[in-house]
C-alpha cells in the first residue's frame, strides 16, 4: 500500500520544512524563479482552453499540471511554503529566522519569475505587438480587470472580498502541498495534489504567485490596470490572505490533530 497515514505525512512534512530552510539563497531563488515562470504556463494554458471551448471549467482541471511539476520537482513556491515551513517550525525543526528567509525569497524569486513569463508570454500571444485582439487576449485581459480594479470598484466590500477568496485559496494550494506527502507513489501523489488545485481554480479564488503573472501580462497586453492596482487591490492583500489561510487552516490545523500521534 502506498497510502501514508496523516500523522506520518506530517512528520515527512516537517522535515522537508526543515530542508527548505537550510538551503542556500541561490537554490531558492532558482527554484522560486522557475516555480513562478511554471505557474504562468499553467495559467496562461488555462485560460486558452476556457477561451477555446467556452467552458472555464476546463481550464481547472488543466491548470494543476503546473502545480504538479513544481512539488515533484520540489521547487520553491511560497504560497505551498506557508503550510510546509510552519509545520517544521512549530516541531521546533527550525528557526523564525530562517523560516522568514526561505518565505522572503521565495516570494521575490516567484515575483521575478512570473514577471519574465509575462514578459515572454506577451511577445508571443501578441506577436510581437502585431496581434491587439483575440479570444485570448481578451479573457487575459478581462481576468487580469476582474482581479483588481473590479475589486477597487466595490471598495471596502471589495478589500473584504479579495482577502477571504485568497484565504480560501491557499488552504486549497496548502492542503495540495500537504496531499503530496499522502502517497509514495508518483501517481498517487499527483492525484492528492490535483484535487485541491482544482477546486480552487475553478472557483476565482485568488492565489499570489498566479497573480505575479496574469496581472502583470494583461498590463502589458492592454488591461486598464495601474501598478497600484495591482499590489494595493490584489497582490499585497492576497498575499496576507494566502497566508492567512495555510497558516491556520492547514499548517497549525494539521499540526495539532497529528501531534499526539507523532508523540506515541
Amino acid at each position: 500500500m502506498d497510502y501514508v497515514k496523516p500523522y506520518e505525512a506530517v512528520n515527512s512534512i516537517a522535515v522537508a520544512g526543515k530542508s527548505k530552510t537550510g538551503l542556500s539563497v541561490k537554490v531558492i531563488l532558482i527554484g522560486a524563479i522557475l516555480s513562478g515562470a511554471i505557474l504562468g504556463f499553467a495559467t496562461t494554458l488555462a485560460l486558452s482552453a476556457a477561451s477555446q471551448t467556452g467552458l472555464d471549467i476546463v481550464g481547472a482541471v488543466v491548470f494543476p499540471a503546473g502545480f504538479v511539476m513544481i512539488l515533484l520537482l520540489n521547487l520553491e513556491l511560497v504560497t505551498g511554503s506557508f503550510a510546509i515551513i510552519p509545520i517544521a517550525y512549530f516541531r521546533s525543526k527550525t528557526t523564525m529566522r530562517l523560516m522568514i528567509r526561505n518565505l522572503s525569497l521565495a516570494f521575490i524569486g516567484n515575483l521575478l519569475g512570473g514577471l519574465l513569463y509575462a514578459v515572454l508570454f506577451s511577445i508571443s500571444v501578441t506577436h510581437f505587438g502585431n496581434i491587439s485582439q483575440s479570444l485570448l487576449i481578451d479573457k487575459i485581459i478581462s481576468v487580469a480587470e476582474s482581479k483588481t480594479i473590479a475589486y477597487q470598484a466595490i471598495g471596502t466590500g471589495g478589500m473584504i472580498t479579495v482577502i477571504v477568496k485568497a484565504v480560501l485559496c491557499n488552504w486549497m494550494v496548502a492542503m495540495g502541498a500537504v496531499m503530496s506527502f499522502m502517497s509514495q507513489s508518483t501517481i498517487g501523489k499527483i492525484a492528492g495534489m490535483w484535487l485541491p488545485v482544482l477546486i480552487f481554480f475553478a472557483q476565482g479564488f485568488e492565489h499570489a504567485v498566479v497573480n505575479m503573472s496574469i496581472i502583470p501580462l494583461g498590463m502589458l497586453i492592454g488591461a486598464d490596470i495601474s501598478f497600484a492596482d495591482w499590489w494595493v487591490w490584489n497582490q499585497l492583500p492576497v498575499t496576507i490572505g494566502n497566508f492567512i489561510g495555510a497558516i491556520l487552516f492547514v499548517a497549525i490545523a494539521l499540526h495539532l490533530i497529528t501531534k499526539k500521534s507523532s508523540e506515541v
